[in-house]
């Protein structure tokens, strides 16, 4: 905290600055947490003596970054100094056509990339830049607890509108990008608006990373319901503490009992976040690609397939297979549903296995953060064909990494 020096009684005291103090009141008054975000941003802008600042919210695709007020226009992600930090989560700085400086700052809830702040001040410096950043991170909390019950927050982050069993489905997923020091785990889903059953879920224990995908069988509200039952049974068996043998037949049973004619392909895994094993079960699904030193390890996740969740118990009786493989520091596991590798280029052709895996391998060589590299991928994919998909694509990539004291000792 910035302080003061003045004089009590012949002793020197540190006093807090204005400014400080100012934020710690509007933070104590339980009050202000039912302000709308637009007014908070303006009095929490106030109180730390900053000039003026804007929130932007990066769109659904991210391929946009839109203001939460009407004031300004959209700004594009892959062509702005806004989504340059939005990209790189870093600070940029510019002149103000208003006079002053603007600097651009990542709006970040743990690794989840909400999108950009704006803070315009008549000089950047330190003081300033540190209570920018003090702004982003309360704003940026302040957007994560809000926005599952704040529409507002929703539709600005929408450019079109959304079909009934995307909505449904969407309701239900994590956050698109989870992580710790250790580890991150970052999807994409598109067509973003159409999407009928593919899914993906992630999560984290003190340990573990769990993280999912799935695909399921048609492209209406019935396949995305059983997307919906498959992650609901998912989630309730790993929080009672089952293994992942044990998790994948709560699935099934729970398809089997209230889906009996629906199923759906998937990968569940589970990552060691300390040893970085990896634990998988293949449920009929393309198998997971493997990139090790920004290059791709042919077949390195191949294994035979067990059938898919829902069907187990009519065609195999035999316990499903876990397989296992040891990632090293900087690896990386692409999942993906197939609706990615028949996706149809702009020749007509089909994107195919081969295409993916060399986007998937010229994306990891760029060393781009890994929810930006999925973002790339994706709409590379999407760019190739005009945007238009035969079947829903879903990727999601997982990174098991040193922590910073580990590279740290490493570089020594």
């Amino acid at each position: 905290m910035d302080r003061t020096r003045i004089r009590a009684r012949g002793d020197e005291v540190a006093v807090p600055d204005v400014p400080d103090v100012a934020l710690g009141e509007f933070l104590a008054d339980l009050g202000n947490s039912a302000l709308d975000l637009s007014t908070a941003v303006a009095r929490c802008t106030k109180a730390l003596g900053l000039q003026h600042s804007v929130v932007y919210l990066a769109d659904l695709q991210q391929r946009q970054l839109t203001p939460l007020n009407d004031v300004v226009p959209n700004l594009p992600i892959d062509d702005s100094l806004a989504g340059w930090t939005y990209r790189t989560q870093s600070l940029r700085v510019e002149e103000s056509e208003l006079g002053g400086m603007t600097a651009w700052l990542p709006l970040v809830d743990g690794a989840e990339r909400l999108g950009v702040l704006a803070v315009r001040t008549p000089a950047l410096d330190p003081l300033s830049l540190r209570r920018g950043r003090t702004l982003a991170s309360l704003l940026a909390m302040m957007i994560t607890s809000k926005r599952a019950y704040k529409d507002t927050y929703v539709c600005r982050t929408r450019t079109e509108p959304m079909r009934l069993p995307a909505e449904m489905l969407r309701a239900y997923l994590p956050p698109r990008t989870i992580g710790t020091t250790r580890v991150v785990s970052t999807a994409v889903l598109e067509p973003a608006y159409e999407v009928g059953g593919d899914a993906f879920d992630h999560a984290l224990t003190d340990s573990i990373l769990h993280a999912a995908i799935l695909d399921a069988m048609g492209h209406d509200l019935a396949s995305g319901l059983t997307s919906v039952v498959a992650l609901a049974a998912c989630r309730n068996a790993r929080r009672t503490g089952a293994d992942l043998p044990e998790l994948v037949a709560s699935v099934d049973a729970a398809l089997s009992k209230w889906l009996p004619n629906q199923f759906c392909t998937a990968v569940l895994t589970q990552l060691d976040l300390a040893t970085g094993k990896l634990r998988w079960i293949n449920c009929g699904h393309p198998a997971p690609l493997l990139i090790r030193g920004q290059r791709l390890v042919p077949g390195a996740m191949d294994r035979d397939a067990d059938p898919p969740l829902g069907m187990s118990a009519v065609f195999s009786p035999t316990p499903r297979g876990v397989h296992e493989i040891a990632l090293e520091p900087g690896d990386r596991v692409m999942m993906f549903t197939d609706g990615v590798t028949e996706a149809r280029t702009a020749d007509g052709g089909e994107f195919g296995l081969e295409r993916f895996a060399d986007y998937v391998v010229r994306a990891a060589a760029t060393g781009e953060l890994a929810p930006e590299t999925l973002r790339r991928l994706i709409h590379a994919i999407l760019d190739s064909q005009e945007n238009r998909l035969r079947d829903d694509a879903t990727i999601l990539m997982l990174e098991w990494r040193l922590t910073p004291r580990e590279s740290e000792a490493q570089r020594r």
